[in-house]
């Protein structure tokens, strides 16, 4: 069985950070022999060889990279736990971690960490991007005290509340294309036009309806997990983007602008939280804060 210690994890982020062990030591005010003693004997307990040692840096293997990544979110969760611990329960502090994608329901939770950190000053909030997969992952593992999923999702397994407001699907384009004389886009609209899609979305075969007949005549040149890299492919002209409203600036200064899916698409917003984990007094707090705004 191996025997990891948090002490030597953050000794071998460091040195895989710096990719130098004199650089590593030198932060971790550490001797160089000591620290290379370490991840040498981190190499041996794991049975992995971790890093390739070059003439200047050192690199991470394959094996490397995956304890890189485990390491990092271990070493989160210590840090997490060990600071709601440590709270003065009569004097409301720690850390909130929250997990979203891109959606206009945000606003709402911002408007209430922004009064909950003005309240209680000594709170942290740790604002984490993600699509659903990797944010209910964050929640099972302890990493992410809320999640706010966009979507039609099976939530049985989590505490869930709704938030009124819902995101619509759009056509983000340059104000002078075409189709930005049109209030809606309809599908034949999008006939022949290269279009960027969520990958998500795409995943789930969530325009397949919308589509219909025109399926097969829909060109999707690529996908994007956050919205504002695939609009730097509409303001150079390369691409039109499927997306959500009130997400990209469309002010008389901007070059893009959005029309909306006749039929109309729209999605839900949830808030959740896993049932399996115990919510510390900072999220407790936020928990009731989020349920009374709500009514």
């Amino acid at each position: 069985m191996i025997n990891l210690e948090i002490r030597v994890l953050r000794y071998f982020v460091a040195v895989a950070e710096v990719k130098t062990i004199s650089g590593a030591a030198k932060r971790l005010h550490l001797s160089q022999p000591t620290l290379s003693r370490q991840i040498s004997d981190l190499e041996t307990e794991t049975g992995s060889r971790l890093f390739i040692r070059g003439s200047r840096e050192i690199t991470l293997t394959d094996k490397g990279r995956y304890l890189l990544k485990r390491a990092n979110a271990i070493i989160a969760l210590v840090d997490k736990t060990e600071q709601n611990l440590q709270t003065d329960q009569t004097v409301i502090s720690g850390s909130l971690d929250i997990g979203a994608g891109e959606s206009r329901g945000m606003q709402r939770i911002m408007d209430l960490v922004a009064q909950l950190q003005q309240d209680y000053p000594a709170v942290t909030v740790h604002l984490h991007s993600g699509d659903a997969a990797a944010i209910e992952a964050q929640l099972a593992d302890g990493r992410l005290d809320f999640g706010v999923i966009m979507g039609r999702r099976q939530l049985k397994q989590y505490g869930a509340l709704k938030l009124p407001e819902v995101d619509r699907w759009g056509i983000i384009m340059p104000k002078a294309a075409p189709l930005a004389q049109q209030k809606f886009i309809a599908p034949n609209d999008l006939v022949g036009l290269p279009l960027m899609v969520s990958e998500q979305a795409l995943q789930r075969d969530f325009f397949q309806d919308w589509w219909r007949n025109v399926a097969n005549q829909i060109t999707i040149t690529g996908t994007y997990n956050l919205i504002f890299n695939a609009t730097l492919m509409v303001t150079n002209g390369g691409s039109y983007v499927l997306g959500f409203a009130n997400l990209v600036n469309t002010d008389t200064e901007s070059p893009l602008t959005f029309r909306p899916l006749k039929p109309e698409l729209a999605e839900p917003i949830t808030v959740v939280w896993s049932k399996e984990q115990p919510l510390s007094p900072v999220a407790q707090v936020f928990l009731k804060r989020l349920e009374a705004n709500l009514g």
